[in-house]
This record gives structure tokens, sequence and C-alpha cells, in this order.
């Protein structure tokens, strides 16, 4: 399909649906923007940087230095398109929901121990692998497939990078319950505690690993060669 020029006069679509081709066909996936870049292709505009916000309740994603330290506070990175807004199909089935009030986010945060549900990150902690990166967290909204087979709209507790990164495929608590029951009895019990704790155990095999990994490179050369001594 081919896309409408953002800048097209003859566009009859507001700022939002323009700032979202202005970002894919000027900005690009990946790279950077800032307040004056959108004054200057919206001159006269009021207000159309809070018109490309609103994207993100489309699915658009875009970090702040809030969510990643190498950016400046002026500037923001387009990481990811979401629905194609332009198209009135689209935008009107992915019509944001009723917002979620700050109590419900508080009760779902509280509920998930302030930790996403996906890689289990707590919220202002720096990614094990980018260190330049804190987690900011948010509620979600999850379409899920329950045991009876039907389907409900459940909130989480997911960080940016997790979202940003979802297939949007529907949680299937049957087929996680399927594989539950496949394990052997003493498995079952052992995944039940970790439920109960609402955090995984490790083995004493996985604490001396994690214990070597945290020591420096020239001390874990000292560790293998006393152990192969």
């Amino acid at each position: 399909m081919t896309l409408p020029a953002w800048n097209d006069p003859e566009l009859k679509a507001g700022t939002m649906v323009r700032g979202a081709l202005w970002l894919i066909q000027v900005v690009g996936e990946g790279n950077t923007f800032n307040k004056e870049q959108i004054r200057e292709a919206f001159p006269g505009i009021s207000q159309a940087d809070r018109r490309i916000r609103d994207l993100r309740d489309y699915g658009w994603v875009m970090l702040t230095s809030a969510e990643d330290a190498t950016l400046t506070a002026e500037d923001q990175r387009f990481e990811k398109a979401g629905v194609p807004v332009w198209d009135p199909t689209a935008r009107r089935a992915a019509t944001p929901q009723k917002a979620v009030s700050n109590k419900e986010k508080q009760a779902v945060m509280a509920r998930d121990h302030y930790m996403c549900t996906i890689c289990g990150i707590s919220g202002g902690e720096s990614y094990h692998d980018d260190s330049n990166q804190t987690a900011v967290l948010s509620v979600t909204r999850r379409q899920t497939i329950l045991p009876d087979g039907s389907e409900a709209t459940l909130l989480v507790t997911e960080c940016k990078r997790c979202r940003s990164g979802s297939d949007g495929r529907t949680a299937r608590v049957d087929e996680a319950l399927a594989e539950i029951k496949n394990l052997d009895p003493g498995d079952q019990r052992r995944i039940l505690r970790w439920m109960e704790r609402g955090r995984r155990g490790t083995t004493p095999l996985e604490r001396a690993w994690n214990t070597y990994r945290r020591l420096p490179a020239d001390a874990r050369d000292e560790l293998r060669s006393a152990i192969r001594d």
C-alpha cells in the first residue's frame, strides 16, 4: 500500500495522522527528533507535539531520556510504528479504550510487585544488557484466553521495552495449564511454589553460576584455573 505524503496539501487528515506519516517518511524508525523539528514541520499548529504523543495510544513507540539515558532532554527516538492511523478502518478498530485510572494502575503494579510481568525488571532498574536504559513500567491491557475458553481483557504491568517488542498475541491460560500438566509431579509442585512466592527458585548450580558471572574477568580466569587444578 502506497502511503500518502505527510505534507500533501490535498490530504484531508489531522495533525496526528500527518505526524505519523512524518515520523515514517522523514524521521525513520530508530532515529531521533525534537520539538523544534516538529514546529518546523507543522508551523502554526499549536500542540503538534501532543498530537504526535497521542500516537502512543495506537501502539507507536517513542522513547525519551527517561527510558534511554543516551538521549538528551529535548530528544525523542522514534522506535516503532504502530497502528496505521491514516487508514480510517484500522484507526477505528484500534481506538483506545477508556484510560486506566491511577487507582487501578497502582493496584495492578502493587499486585505485580512493581515488576514487569514479562522480563521481571523493576521500575527504574537498568537493563543488564544495556545500562544506558532504565525500565519504565506501565499498565497495559492484554487479551487473554481463560481455562474455560472464554476471552477477557486483563491488566498487566509491563516495561516499555517489553511492550514495544510484543507481537500482540493473545495470552492463553489454557496453553500454560496444559504445559504444566505435562510436567512430572515433582516439577508441578516446584512450579506451584514459584507461583506462590512470586519468583522462580534457583538450584545450587544456578546460584554458583550467577556468583561466577558477577566476578571480574581476571577473577573468573583464576577461578577456572583453581577448579582445573
